[in-house]
């Protein structure tokens, strides 16, 4: 009997591409998925579109589709973001590739997954293609899913977290300037939990990765707060030497 290879070549085939059998082994489909945060109304909120086609007709979803034969992982994410919400020009960033077998109802599908964190006051959302209407949803309040997406978020949302340690993302939610207060809620959205003040603020100003900028902003019935501004120098600095912030 013949032995298969895992190569997809007899024993004794060379390996020039044009004697490689593709039908020795059963093809995968491919698909990218997009999660996408934003932080609004001081909550967490997650983009999801309502599928207008089978399989989970009119259930909600992660944005996202099939991989073309010619483009790119990447590409292929930020054209089903772009077709099926409207959303474009952001900085996407690899995930995590689900695989279990059964995750999809109509064959084997891989997906890798995409996620992201932007102002949502920065884009305008519109469906099309083969989605019927893209929203905004609190993290704490999501419909059901749709295949294994709830998986995919719950992920999504442990590696958000851990990314307020060691990169800029809490920053990238708030204006040039911004108070200490506008800060700490940002951070407090993302964790799900609340934060002591005095001791974030002591921990945060320790850091020196933000700097006054000169300037106040009326805080509610309160007195005029210092306006800061973040400084990125600073911060790669600290990322160089491993220094991270949990709070």
């Amino acid at each position: 009997m013949t032995k298969r290879r895992f190569d997809g070549l007899a024993p004794g085939e060379g390996a020039s591409p044009d004697r490689y059998d593709p039908v020795r082994f059963e093809r995968q489909n491919v698909t990218v998925d997009l999660v996408i945060f934003t932080v609004r109304d001081r909550t967490l909120k997650l983009l999801l579109i309502e599928r207008g086609e089978p399989p989970y007709q009119g259930s909600w979803a992660l944005p996202g589709g099939f991989v073309r034969k010619d483009e790119s992982l990447e590409d292929s994410a930020r054209r089903e973001l772009l077709e099926e919400t409207g959303v474009r020009d952001i900085y996407l960033e690899q995930l995590y590739t689900f695989g279990d077998p059964g995750r999809d109802p109509r064959t084997r599908v891989i997906t890798v997954a995409y996620f992201a964190i932007i102002a949502s006051d920065r884009q305008v959302l519109h469906a099309s293609a083969d989605a019927t209407d893209a929203r905004w949803f609190s993290v704490t309040g999501l419909p059901r899913l749709a295949f294994d997406h709830e998986r995919i978020v719950d992920y999504a949302i442990e590696r958000l977290r851990n990314k307020l340690e060691y990169t800029t993302v809490g920053f990238q939610l708030l204006p040039e300037q911004f108070t200490l207060t506008e800060l700490q809620n940002v951070y407090e959205i993302i964790l799900g939990k609340q934060l002591d003040k005095r001791n974030f603020r002591k921990k945060i100003l320790s850091l020196a990765i933000i700097q006054e900028t000169g300037e106040t902003k009326m805080d509610g019935v309160h007195r005029p707060a210092r306006l800061y501004r973040f400084s990125d120098a600073k911060f790669m600095l600290l990322k160089e030497k491993g220094i991270l912030f949990p709070f």
